[in-house]
């Protein structure tokens, strides 16, 4: 008798204190939700799409691009529902990949990206008012090579401005390699491919991604290739303008028929993970070791699918705090192999895919996909590029609301308007989660500017840090949960030092004279000296025999200061009384 009641006494316990996990649900509603006639059409391995909220008015909207002779859609968020508008772009009817919401020019409004297999690749300018101009040729990004692929954006110099990295995929050609241009901050880009130490050679890349896997704040760049002679490459930024092929020492190089990249942090360990996409060979899921190394966990983690799989985006989707996996595939036959795959963290960084969650019916032949809000009520959905005679999908997400989240919008000032290449941190009673901002990502696809934290039933978060490619750290404690929150860079500046802390200030508060101790070997230095609002007042290179920093002359006030010396960084907030 007592064994059972034993048995009882645990049984309740477990219900009352052990998490519950929300039923996971996604409804397809495409045709409902406006957006009929969407199909990419049967062009060459598909395209891209983008769930980006094109007019900044705070709903999430889609681009979708199409085959040869047709044009780019554009369908605009109405508070939940979407209609499709004509934004009077110049369109070549060119089969288009990427399509690729960029603030290039850093003036507060999004410029469109377009990338082709067939025609020149475009950038039009946004004038503020949603009205566009072709600039391509003006840019100095115009081109005759007609085989671009995927885009994406970061910034490889830390300068501010966003720089393009366009892959090219062509099996039979050498001169169609990827190219790599730096935002001039005029208007114009450069080609830096041979300046940054990348090849010249077809690599016949689908995609890329802008990521920092090493974390020491520059932005390193991973590359899918197709064709087993073709190993995936990781590029790692020097921080010197130049870049190194790591592939093989960190073991990313895999030889497979590479689709797409996908970023997070799946174990939420602050250090980036990646997942590929293959063939019937199966996937990979590199999980990220911290020690510039990664470990192919696919197998072991119920990833590995064995599919014709292609766009990948990792997604929180019952708000619960780890991170959920779903995979696109132009496979349609359930008998043979999956036709999309929805995977479930388990919280152990295991995934199943989970009975009734609402993919019976995905059988398309499916391509790209991305993440968005389309009602704001902060539960990412889920939108899929698929070939005729399907239109998109549209996974509207179902899942019961009981859990709590945030939603968060970067406005860099020092940094890149968008905040691309900023690691976000959030603590919910002590535990950590990670997110990393991208702009052009897994197969063709962009995801929302909003990056989305789950918190399950937590009722509060302890703080939201940003650190942003500039150097500046936010931390804004306490923030309000169940809120769509932006973070301008600056606006909360960090009394905490940096994790590569190495430089010693005082005193602090300050009448104006203070005093920077170097580290043992540190010869000179970089000072940089902003104003609560980010805004550069002050940039010089000392040394440690004149280590007296005068700030005589700053009215009195909080400012922040950053000590730079290669990898080794401090960021103070200095008073002056």
């Amino acid at each position: 008798m007592k064994t059972i009641r034993s048995i009882f006494v645990l049984a309740f316990l477990c219900c009352v204190f052990l998490p519950l996990h929300a039923q996971i649900l996604f409804s397809e509603q495409a045709a409902l939700l406006g957006c009929s006639g969407s199909s990419f059409g049967g062009g060459t391995l598909g395209g891209g799409i983008s769930f980006f909220d094109f007019d900044n008015d705070g709903w999430d909207d889609i681009t979708v691009t199409s085959e040869l002779g047709e044009p780019v859609r554009f369908y605009r968020n109405t508070q939940g529902a979407f209609q499709e508008i004509d934004l009077g772009l110049d369109d070549n009817m060119g089969e288009t990949k990427s399509v690729v919401w960029v603030d290039f020019d850093n003036d507060g409004d999004y410029d469109l990206y377009a990338s082709s297999n067939t025609h020149s690749r475009r950038l039009y300018e946004n004038d503020g008012t949603m009205s566009f101009t072709d600039i391509t040729e003006a840019a100095g990004l115009a081109s005759s090579d007609l085989h671009d692929w995927g885009a994406s954006w970061g910034d490889y110099n830390n300068d501010g401005w966003l720089d393009l990295f366009q892959n090219s995929r062509h099996e039979d050609d050498p001169i169609y390699h990827n190219k790599l241009f730096r935002n001039n901050g005029d208007g114009t880009f450069t080609n830096v491919t041979v300046e940054t130490g990348l090849p010249l050679e077809d690599h016949v890349s689908f995609c890329s991604s802008f990521f920092d896997y090493n974390n020491d704040g520059w932005q390193d760049i991973y590359i899918a290739n197709d064709r087993p002679q073709n190993p995936n490459l990781m590029y790692r930024n020097n921080g010197d303008g130049t870049y190194t092929e790591v592939g093989a020492a960190t073991g990313t190089d895999i030889a497979i028929n590479a689709m797409s990249t996908a970023i997070g942090d799946y174990d939420r360990d602050g250090w980036m993970d990646i997942y590929v996409t293959n063939t019937p060979e199966g996937n990979a899921f590199f999980r990220n070791n911290g020690d510039n190394t990664f470990t192919d966990v696919a197998a072991a983690n119920g990833t590995l699918m064995e599919t014709v799989a292609w766009g990948a985006v990792y997604l929180d989707a019952d708000n619960d705090s780890d991170l959920d996996l779903y995979v696109s595939s132009s496979w349609t036959d359930p008998e043979l192999h999956l036709t999309s795959a929805f995977y479930e963290n388990d919280g152990t960084g295991n995934y199943t895919i989970p009975e009734d969650a609402g993919f019976e019916n995905d059988t398309a032949i499916s391509y790209a996909n991305a993440i968005g809000d389309i009602d704001n009520d902060g539960f990412p959905d889920m939108i899929v590029l698929n070939f005729a005679p399907n239109d998109i999908f549209i996974w509207k997400n179902e899942c019961p609301q009981t859990q709590n989240w945030l939603k968060v919008k970067l406005e860099g000032t020092e940094s890149n308007r968008q905040g691309i290449g900023s690691m976000m941190e959030i603590s919910v009673n002590g535990e950590k989660q990670y997110n990393y901002t991208l702009c052009g990502e897994g197969y063709l696809g962009q995801n929302s500017a909003y990056e989305f934290f789950g918190i399950g039933d937590a009722t509060s978060i302890d703080y939201l840090k940003v650190t942003w490619l500039s150097g500046i750290v936010d931390v804004l404690e306490n923030p309000d949960i169940n809120n769509h929150l932006t973070l301008v860079e600056g606006s909360t500046l960090s009394i905490e030092e940096s994790q590569q802390q190495a430089f010693t200030l005082y005193p602090n508060p300050s009448s104006g004279l203070v005093q920077i101790k170097a580290p043992e070997g540190v010869q000179d230095f970089e000072v940089h000296i902003r104003d609560i609002h980010g805004r550069k007042l002050f940039a010089q290179i000392m040394d440690t025999t004149s280590s007296t920093l005068n700030m005589e002359a700053f009215s009195k006030g909080m400012y922040l200061v950053t000590l730079k010396n290669g990898a080794v960084q401090s960021s103070y907030k200095v008073i002056v009384e």
